[in-house]
């Protein structure tokens, strides 16, 4: 390649990435480390919405309407939560995810693609999927207290109290009855 094709390259570069550039009064390494870890987080999200909306298809046996019911209000709560974490990312002058490829590669939910599975074993493990979600926010706020994002780490409050719910109606979902009946 030549120079002047190199040097051309470059300013296109340059300009498109120019007008992504958010003014911000962060620091270039905060919005760096902010938003790699919000983007992993919002890849979580997306794992974890997709998860629990195949459980919600996929629901079967006594429970069904009750299980139905909770996954899908669990799913319109998670889907929720992703606008606001990719528009904060772009706030403070960071880039978003841009693909269904490049939540596959940041996302630390695992896919459940079996056929079929127990309902108690899909409630177990939305809740442990949950739990973990709980704590990676735990951590991306400790990163946003650290850089002094105050608006990043509200809302990471906001849904780490979201996240605790879901935990626990997944967990008291799966109790088993006692003698009692309860």
């Amino acid at each position: 390649m030549s120079t002047a094709t190199a040097a051309k390259r470059q300013v296109l570069t340059q300009r498109r990435e120019a007008r992504l550039q958010t003014p911000t009064d962060l620091t270039a390494a905060a919005t760096k480390e902010i938003s790699a870890m919000m983007n992993a987080i919002l890849a979580d999200v997306f794992a974890l919405y997709l998860k629990t909306k195949n459980f919600h298809w996929h629901m079967s046996g006594p429970h069904f309407r009750d299980y139905h019911l909770l996954l899908d209000e669990q799913a319109d709560q998670l889907y929720a939560m992703t606008d606001p974490i990719a528009e904060r990312v772009r706030k403070i002058g960071g880039l978003t995810l841009k693909s269904i490829g490049n939540i596959a590669q940041l996302q630390r939910v695992s896919d459940n693609d079996a056929d079929f599975v127990e309902p108690s074993d899909m409630l177990a493990e939305l809740r442990e999927d949950n739990k973990s979600l709980a704590e990676r926010l735990r951590e991306a706020h400790d990163v946003c207290e650290e850089h002094r994002d105050l608006p990043t780490a509200s809302l990471i409050e906001v849904w780490i109290d979201e996240t605790e719910r879901r935990t626990w109606f997944l967990f008291e979902s799966d109790r088993r009855e006692d003698s009692s009946g309860h």
